[in-house]
């Protein structure tokens, strides 16, 4: 049963066979056209998620014995997920990330851009109520900066908070000057490791080793945050970015705030130079299969 069965939720497209998927397949989607469109499902249902979800949760065998235990296994498993692995480095963004899931308001809203450092936001904020998260489902760069300053031009009233890699923030960051324009001030955090993060890390899963066309040579981010007239913050250790946060937070209009990572935090789980480590080690039992 799936909502969206795109290329992440089937794991690029094999989970299930196209177009029949070699297994029962109930497909809900709220649009008639989603349904069916990659695999063919033996049950099509058009219907919102939460319509949906009252109408399952009146059916016994939702409740029955086999499902509470899977529904307790995957619960373990999300909640295990929500305690970061401590960085090695001074500045550790999971602790970073668990400081604002205790610190936003339940009706902040976070943005996101597309690309690895999206893992952070993702993996350990928590969304207690809908309309707080907006990103892009298309995985195109740009989307962050644009997307919090139209968010808070909606929602004026709300803490808005922006999460853009270097690479995305440098294709549309210009857009805070409609925020300036406009009066409004989101929280934008530039996670800056100077490269295009998902492209390397998919160079060295396929060619360790060999890097092309990844390394950014950017400008200086505090120099860029006060030529646009708004609040500017460089965070270099895990215990500065609760202060700079909340002076953000205070100031009247928009704020950027680069967090200067190590860019050998790939992800939320590994390091550059595992990938390495990993690819190398397939290539030579390939060699000597």
């Amino acid at each position: 049963m799936s909502a969206g069965i795109g290329e992440i939720t089937s794991q690029s497209y094999s989970l299930l066979g196209i177009h029949d998927p070699g297994k029962v397949l109930i497909h809900v989607h709220a649009a008639a056209e989603e349904l069916g469109r990659v695999f063919r499902p033996s049950l099509a249902i058009q219907s919102g998620m939460p319509e949906f979800a009252a109408a399952a949760a009146a059916l016994d065998p939702v409740s029955a014995p086999r499902w509470s235990s899977w529904r307790a296994a995957a619960r373990s498993e999300y909640e295990a997920g929500l305690i970061p692995t401590a960085a090695d480095g001074p500045l550790d963004l999971g602790r970073v990330m668990t400081w604002l899931r205790d610190r936003l308001p339940d009706n902040a809203i976070v943005t996101s851009d597309a690309g690895n450092f999206s893992g952070w936001p993702n993996r350990f904020l928590q969304y207690r109520r809908p309309g707080r998260q907006l990103g892009p489902t298309s995985g195109a760069m740009g989307y962050g900066v644009p997307a919090a300053v139209a968010a808070k031009l909606l929602h004026p009233d709300r803490l808005v908070v922006g999460f853009c890699g270097d690479g995305g923030f440098m294709m549309t960051g210009q857009e805070l000057a409609t925020s300036m324009l406009e009066g409004v001030g989101p929280i934008i955090l530039v996670f800056n490791n100077a490269m295009y993060g998902t492209i390397r890390m998919h160079q060295e899963r396929r060619f360790p080793g060999r890097v092309v066309g990844t390394a950014l040579k950017n400008p200086d981010f505090l120099g860029l945050a006060r030529a646009y007239g708004v609040f500017g913050a460089s965070v270099t250790r895990t215990e500065e970015f609760a202060s700079a946060f909340e002076q953000a937070a205070a100031w009247t209009g928009a704020a950027i705030i680069e967090l200067k990572m190590d860019p050998e935090v790939i992800t939320t789980r590994t390091t550059l130079s595992e990938i390495r480590r990993e690819a190398k080690t397939r290539q030579v039992q390939g060699m000597e299969a």
